[in-house]
């Protein structure tokens, strides 16, 4: 005979497991009712916060980065909205980052995953508590659920006017108008646009070196104080500098990952200035022995015209077929011409240089001195390390014209 005490036993396990359960799935249940339909409203135990996080090692992330954090302790809420999120596998994504189409979503996801990324890669992590009031927490949080929506996530990326950072303004303005005040008094001057950027890259490297071929002119004007805030660094400094109805918007700020900057060191035998300086030495001694052999090596003279002409192609295109808005206007095409391609051709196939050829070449000359005259008058800013290229480009102009005269 089986005693009733065991079944008793047995029946008040399964209910304790049962409730155990219970609670499990409505806890699931209350997640996916903040995670999948309209946002909660939050208690008084809720933060608004925003996230700075550092620089980093890859392009993408030399400038560091910005988001949003949201916290109810009472709720379980602890999520990261993410203005900065792409993916390299979206079709085209190459294409349309070169045409000026690139799209930025926003995504959202829990603080911890949030957070690990920047443990893995060893980058600080600051947060800036915000002095909002309840009303003002819910309205936020009502903001990003509707800019979370499928059809409102996804956004044109701009890296100077419309980027992870400088939303951060433009959500606070949108959502508080008038009463957000940015103070621009702590800046030490307003700087341009390249200039910000070059804060954060050595002007000696590939990456700087192409971000300041592909930059026209546009991007030379100064910066406003809103528009500084493109930089994570400079958005953090300007919330700092921020009030909302008169009151400080930073209520206190904290460390949440401390590691030190990372220090991008460059190798000067890498850098395109040693290239191109080596470049200008090889081009100097080829055209030497031209000079005393009385010919004219004509490989040298296609590549350099055909590969200046071609980024002047590249360039042009950027400026009139592409949507950037800091691309337009460029005037590194006076130099990179572009009908330089089509005179490589024009010279690689005969010995002698045909007069045509020797006014074209004045003209070319004429177009590098109009880009030095631009450069002096701040026109527009042109990299350093462009100076011993114009100088290559120089020596051969100069030998062809005379080579002509033979």
């Amino acid at each position: 005979m089986v005693d009733r005490s065991v079944f008793i036993q047995i029946f008040a396990l399964i209910k304790t497991r049962m409730k155990q359960k219970f609670h499990f799935l409505f806890f699931l249940f209350i997640i996916g009712n903040f995670l999948y339909s309209q946002s909660p409203q939050l208690t008084k135990n809720s933060k608004i916060s925003l996230l700075t996080c550092a620089t980093g090692d890859a392009l993408y992330s030399a400038f560091g980065h910005t988001a949003f954090r949201v916290q109810d302790s009472a709720l379980g809420i602890d999520v990261v909205y993410n203005y900065g999120t792409f993916d390299f596998d979206q079709p085209n994504f190459y294409l349309n980052f070169t045409k000026g189409k690139m799209i930025y979503s926003l995504s959202r996801r829990s603080f911890e995953a949030f957070l690990y990324e920047y443990e893995l890669e060893k980058r600080w992590v600051k947060e800036q508590i915000l002095d909002l009031d309840l009303e003002q927490r819910n309205q936020l949080l009502a903001f990003f659920e509707h800019n979370y929506l499928p059809e409102n996530r996804d956004y044109l990326y701009d890296p100077l006017l419309n980027n992870c950072s400088s939303i951060t303004g433009d959500i606070l303005k949108n959502q508080f108008g008038e009463a957000i005040v940015f103070d621009g008094s702590y800046l030490e001057k307003q700087y341009t646009f390249r200039q910000l950027v070059r804060q954060f890259m050595d002007v000696n490297t590939w990456a700087m070196f192409g971000i300041d071929l592909a930059f026209g002119s546009p991007v030379d004007r100064k910066a406003t104080v809103k528009e500084h805030m493109f930089l994570p660094y400079y958005t953090m400094e300007q919330l700092r500098h921020t009030t909302l109805n008169g009151k400080p918007l930073v209520k206190r700020e904290r460390t949440i990952l401390d590691y030190n900057e990372h220090i991008h060191s460059s190798f000067f035998p890498l850098s395109p200035l040693f290239w191109f300086i080596l470049l200008m030495a090889f081009t100097g001694i080829i055209t030497y022995f031209d000079y005393k052999h009385k010919t004219r090596s004509r490989w040298l003279d296609f590549s350099l015209l055909f590969i200046s002409g071609l980024a002047g192609t590249f360039l042009f295109l950027l400026w009139v077929a592409a949507d950037h808005t800091s691309t337009p206007y460029n005037y590194n095409i006076l130099w990179a011409f572009p009908v330089n391609v089509i005179v490589a051709f024009g010279l690689v196939f005969q010995e002698n240089v045909p007069k045509w050829a020797s006014k074209y070449l004045w003209v070319a000359l004429g177009l590098i001195a109009i880009m030095l005259l631009l450069w002096i008058i701040k026109v527009q800013i042109f990299s350093p390390v462009l100076i011993p290229l114009l100088l290559t480009l120089a020596i051969r102009y100069l030998y062809m014209i005379r080579y002509s005269k033979l």
